[in-house]
């Protein structure tokens, strides 16, 4: 080829590549996922929308998702929307939708066929409204974890426990060896995740069901959930001396052989993972804290805020089908520690933990998250009381109380 060919060629080439990504957009993603392991989960979306020629713009709210979701929701009813947010999915969006705020999906999941690959199907059906569907599901998170420390135990010098009974029969032998029996970071959410956690083991899947979905406050206020807040008190003993504030600094306490056990969701598997620490090696998991293998499933899904420029809502849609593709949902999942929502997908890659959480998945042992169930509003008392009740001496029956009462009046 000589130099005339040489240029022509290579200026064809520009002008394919230029065509290539003529339409390329910059699309503002909002999240909260700031800890190591969600940071590394969170680039591989990015990562991958990147390779479309579009561009990801991460915009990550640090904090949970109760400080995360007001600031997403003010700038979306403020007029100043992103192209793309995490919301869990439930019931959060539902006032942004009726409002007309939200992206309808339902002709991009109906024509990539949707409704046939998300397992369980509860997932689809908590970002559907009025029989149209408006978030792309991304993951199964369960809250139903206990997560143990093999140093800590080898250190007090007790097996590392297999349920909920024997993590607290070992718990004086922690203490006496200065280490803390149970990592709880101080927020409400954390603390009413435990309370839901012990809920699911004591109480099992139909006490919960006729609690949290029914909204039966006589249950609540019955001989069942006493017995759950005396189980609940008996965790806030042994999570006195736990003074971090955020869930991964609680995680890293058991990680760091500090603390022998945090009960947490999957998500700190992606802690794990960045730390180097291998399951059933470093680390044990207990699905249902060993003693009621059942799993919620809660989870992240994407919102798209309407907009009005069409190259933005190109890039949406774009932005929608990879999230739930297959490669991406394998990428990210792993990286994540969460199990993904296509029932189609080979994990046989996943370490001990996720297999686990598979098989239960498999198995149909799972109900839905307390997001799918109980509005926002509701969820918000539930998690002011349990900060209270974690971070006082209030009588369990005092707590239960106030409980069924918020039951009582639930949306």
């Amino acid at each position: 080829m000589n130099i005339r060919q040489s240029i022509s060629a290579l200026g064809a080439a520009v002008t394919v590549a230029l065509a290539g990504t003529s339409h390329a957009t910059e699309l503002e993603v909002t999240h909260w996922w700031t800890s190591g392991g969600e940071a590394a989960a969170v680039a591989e979306f990015a990562k991958a929308f990147d390779a479309t020629g579009h561009k990801w713009i991460d915009g990550a709210i640090a904090g949970s998702g109760g400080t995360a979701r007001p600031i997403i929701i003010s700038r979306i009813l403020g007029g100043d929307p992103m192209g793309a947010t995490q919301l869990n999915h439930g019931r959060q969006a539902e006032e942004l939708i009726e409002e007309g705020l939200l992206t309808d999906l339902t002709e991009l999941a109906e024509k990539e066929g949707w409704k046939d690959i998300v397992n369980p199907s509860s997932l689809l059906d908590a970002c559907t409204l009025d029989g149209r569907i408006y978030c792309a599901p991304v993951n199964i998170h369960s809250a139903q974890w206990l997560w143990l420390s093999h140093g800590a135990f080898k250190e007090a010098g007790v097996d590392v426990p297999k349920n909920w009974g024997e993590f607290v029969a070992a718990a004086p032998k922690l203490k006496e060896a200065g280490l803390q029996p149970l990592a709880m970071g101080q927020q409400g959410w954390q603390q009413n995740l435990a309370f839901g956690t012990i809920t699911v083991a004591v109480a099992g899947m139909d006490a919960w069901t006729e609690v949290a979905v029914n909204k039966n406050a006589e249950v609540a206020a019955g001989p069942v959930y006493k017995e759950v807040f005396e189980a609940a008190a008996a965790a806030r003993e042994l999570a006195k001396g736990s003074n971090v504030q955020d869930w991964n600094l609680a995680t890293n306490l058991v990680i760091t052989n500090k603390a022998g056990g945090q009960i947490m969701g999957d998500w700190a598997q992606g802690e794990f993972q960045v730390a180097g620490q291998v399951a059933g090696e470093d680390y044990t998991c207990l699905p249902g804290l060993g003693v009621n293998e059942i799993l919620d499933t809660g989870g992240d899904a994407f919102y798209f805020p309407v907009v009005k420029d069409e190259e933005t809502k190109k890039a949406q849609m774009e932005l929608a089908s990879l999230l739930v593709s297959p490669e991406v949902q394998v990428n990210f999942n792993l990286k994540k520690g969460s199990l993904p929502v296509r029932g189609d997908i080979d994990l046989s890659s996943a370490n001990d933990c996720m297999q686990k959480g598979l098989k239960i998945l498999a198995d149909g042992n799972v109900l839905p998250s307390g997001d799918m169930a109980l509005s926002p509003d509701s969820q918000t008392q539930i998690e002011d009381l349990m900060a209270e009740f974690w971070s006082t001496d209030m009588p369990a029956a005092d707590a239960q109380a106030s409980y069924a009462a918020i039951i009582e009046a639930a949306e």
